[in-house]
Formats: structure tokens, C-alpha cells, sequence
């Protein structure tokens, strides 16, 4: 059996008192031998300080069930977890809400890290919060970053890792420079191919038609 996160629902609004947006995803995991486990991540733009969070609970009405409770920050250009006190949202699978000293002395604490890798590495909402954390940066076409002109190719590039956003005009040498998750802000269609490694692009037809993907970029895809 292979590992399995499915993505559940999706919350977002306007964060109180800020100029940003607070954002709740939900989802569930199954492991190879049928563990489970549910979890919610969030994360409200317009912060000075780029912290997420994430909640992932076990064991629901069993006994050493608990939800775990950590933030999510850059360390070193790589996103890292803390455990705290303060519980975030309750899950499906969740039991009692777990102190940061609690957490530490369970037994299935390896597990739970496992599961939240899990998530980041498979659940495209977790790659968007990454990004944001991060603060990975873009190349995007001029009318790409006014928003005239809708994302059509999307590249990650082989050599240095950084992301290219096209539009219906052809690249030049007046890209401007942006955030990837400003630009998944604007068009959520892009978290369908935030999973590409460096080296692959991906294009459509037209905003919200289907993906195809490349080994390099169209005009020299294999």
C-alpha cells in the first residue's frame, strides 16, 4: 500500500487587523500499513514574520491518541518544525490537545514528524506554505507581474533552482523579479505544478486548462 495524503478543505479570509489573507488547509494521511493520521496547516500573510502551523493528531479515542501542535519556520533556507503549547485547529484523528513537553515524551512523536514531511512534500496547499516561508523567488515576464497576462509556463530552472512564470509574451530581458507565493496569491492553478524539479517546466493552453509537462523547456523538451 502506498502512503496517501488527501487534501480536504480549504479555508481562507481576510486576517483580522492585518492587510493579509489567513489560511486553514485540512487533510488526511494513510501510511504503507494503513496508519492514520489527520492534520491541518495554516499560515496568514502579511506578517512581518513568516510562521506557519500545523496540527497532527492520532490515535482518535484511543488511549495515547493526542493532537501534536507545532509552528513551521525557515531554518537555513529549509523549513523546520517546533512544538508548542498553544493548540492550533483540532483534526478528525486528533485525541487531547498535547503540551510541547507532552509531545516530546510520546512515544509516536518520530511518527508524527514523519506524517508532517509527509504532508509538506505531498500536499500541494503545504508546498504553497513552504514557498512562503522561504520566500522563494521568481523570474516573471513584465505583463506576468502586472497581472495582464495569465501565467501559461511555468519553469523551474536546472542550474540555479529558481522559477520562471511566462505569459502569452515571450520572455525578455525585463523580467521582473517576485515571490512564488504571490504569484500563486493571484492564480491558484499554479499549486498543480509546484511539485516540478528543477530542470522541468510545465505549459497550458489557456488559465485553468490541464498541465503538460517537459523535461527542460517546450522548445527543447524530450
Amino acid at each position: 500500500m502506498e502512503i496517501q495524503v488527501v487534501e480536504g478543505r480549504f479555508v481562507e479570509a481576510p486576517a483580522v487587523g492585518a492587510s493579509g489573507m489567513e489560511r486553514r488547509a485540512f487533510g488526511e494521511f494513510v501510511g504503507p500499513q494503513g496508519e492514520l493520521a489527520s492534520y491541518a496547516l495554516g499560515w496568514t500573510t502579511g506578517q512581518e514574520q513568516h510562521i506557519g502551523r500545523i496540527s497532527v493528531g492520532i490515535g482518535a479515542g484511543n488511549p495515547g491518541g493526542g493532537t501534536f501542535h507545532a509552528v513551521v519556520f525557515d531554518q537555513e533556507n529549509a523549513y523546520a518544525f517546533s512544538l508548542v503549547d498553544e493548540p492550533f485547529e483540532d483534526v478528525s484523528e486528533g485525541g487531547p490537545d498535547l503540551t510541547a513537553e507532552q509531545a516530546r515524551a510520546h512515544g509516536d512523536l518520530p511518527f508524527v514528524w514523519w506524517v508532517a514531511d509527509q504532508v509538506f512534500a505531498r500536499d500541494r496547499r503545504a508546498q504553497w506554505m513552504r514557498h512562503w516561508l522561504l520566500g522563494t523567488r521568481c523570474i516573471q515576464t513584465a505583463q506576468v507581474f502586472e497581472l495582464s497576462e495569465p501565467v501559461l509556463l511555468v519553469g523551474h530552472d536546472a542550474d540555479d533552482g529558481l522559477w520562471q512564470l511566462i505569459g502569452t509574451t515571450d520572455a525578455a530581458a525585463d523580467g521582473k523579479l517576485g515571490h512564488l507565493s504571490h504569484a500563486i496569491d493571484e492564480d491558484q492553478t499554479l499549486l498543480d505544478v509546484l511539485d516540478m524539479n528543477p530542470g522541468e517546466s510545465a505549459s497550458r493552453q489557456h488559465p485553468g486548462g490541464p498541465w503538460t509537462r517537459h523535461t527542460g523547456y517546450p522548445t527543447d523538451a524530450s
